[in-house]
């Protein structure tokens, strides 16, 4: 089962993060980043593996898992996909043909051909909500609407579509739509914590959704099926490379240096530092770019979180050599908490952090 699904991750096409699988007996695959619109380059992907991190425990077996690496605008392979035959965009209610339906990005989309009818998108107003319905029918409502694709679940054609506010605060929500025989077209709506569903990937029975995390983050895995409905797979647990140590850190590989918390020993210190808030610091570095060195070779950068630079901002030292950690977080008020304080940062590292908040960041 858990191969069959990973086989077939995919992903929507507004949210496209690297899904490198390091799992023995995965192919590679795609993770999509949290936020749609202009990318930040700011998340690690997520890698599946035996030897890599990152727990999926399934009752009753537990798979390991690992975020390996920061997104990429790549798109899912055709091979990874398990689309259900349905036509192009744009072609109107017609047999369903073979290829991938991805989404439009006109105000008005489709028809498409579904289960005997037709599901569309329209806008009633130039600058109003858009409406998917079905023959008619409306199913959901938002400002930014898009088809995803048709899949085959079992022996059900399910149709997935994107529904969210706009932005790039949140993505979509995803909402399923399928027709059981005999019976009336339905919905299910996806959603994780009210900002966007996790991507989704298709397997022969289920569409499994795999949320993304943060360091020190633990969420719950979900599962969809025609039979079951919406049920909770197990939980996802962030955690680092194993046996990764100081001198593997390479700044010139971090797009964002959260990237550094998949370091095993950048991950311990700062566990050690910031404890159950890890997760929350590191959302102040997610509006992020690459890295800079001091002159004594420490790494740092600095962030903030979405929509509220300025006024939440992240900063993140770290001293390869000394095999030390510094961070240190500004809001309203001038001065910043930091970890460890502030007296017993080194001169550069403190020089950088005087510099960061001089720029505004």
């Amino acid at each position: 089962m858990t191969r069959s699904l990973l086989e077939r991750l995919i992903v929507s096409r507004k949210r496209r993060t690297a899904l490198p699988l390091c799992f023995n007996a995965i192919p590679k695959g795609k993770r999509s980043a949290l936020f749609p619109g202009k990318p930040f380059h700011t998340f690690p992907g997520i890698a599946l593996a035996g030897v890599c991190g990152l727990a999926l425990l399934l009752v009753p077996t537990a798979t390991t898992f690992a975020q390996t690496q920061t997104p990429a605008a790549q798109q899912t392979p055709a091979a990874a996909q398990k689309p259900a035959d349905q036509p192009a965009a744009g072609q109107g209610a017609t047999d369903q043909g073979a290829q991938d339906q991805g989404a439009g990005s006109d105000d008005s989309q489709g028809p498409i051909a579904f289960e005997g009818g037709q599901l569309t998108i329209t806008q009633p107003e130039p600058d109003g909500e858009k409406v998917l319905a079905y023959d008619g029918k409306q199913l959901a409502s938002n400002y930014d609407v898009a088809f995803d694709r048709v899949v085959k679940i079992g022996d059900v054609n399910v149709a997935l579509v994107d529904v969210g506010d706009g932005g790039n605060q949140c993505g979509p929500a995803k909402v399923i739509v399928w027709k059981p025989k005999d019976g009336e077209i339905k919905t299910t709506t996806v959603e994780q914590d009210e900002c966007g569903a996790p991507p989704a990937a298709i397997a022969d029975d289920a569409i499994y959704f795999v949320p993304y995390l943060l360091p020190g983050e633990t969420k719950q895995a979900s599962q969809w099926s025609p039979t079951e409905g919406l049920t909770i797979s197990g939980n996802l647990a962030y955690t680092p490379e194993p046996g990764t140590d100081w001198k593997d850190i390479d700044a010139s590989k971090y797009d964002n240096i959260i990237d550094a918390f998949h370091n095993e020993a950048v991950y311990k210190a700062a566990k050690a530092l910031l404890g159950d808030d890890m997760a929350d610091f590191a959302t102040s570095l997610l509006v992020g770019g690459g890295t800079d060195k001091t002159a004594s070779g420490a790494i740092y950068a600095t962030g903030c979180v979405p929509h509220d630079c300025g006024g939440n901002d992240g900063f993140m030292a770290i001293d390869p050599v000394k095999h030390k950690v510094y961070f240190a977080r500004r809001g309203d008020i001038r001065e910043p908490a930091a970890w460890p304080p502030l007296k017993s940062w080194p001169d550069d590292i403190k020089k950088a952090l005087d510099d960061a908040q001089g720029s505004g960041n």
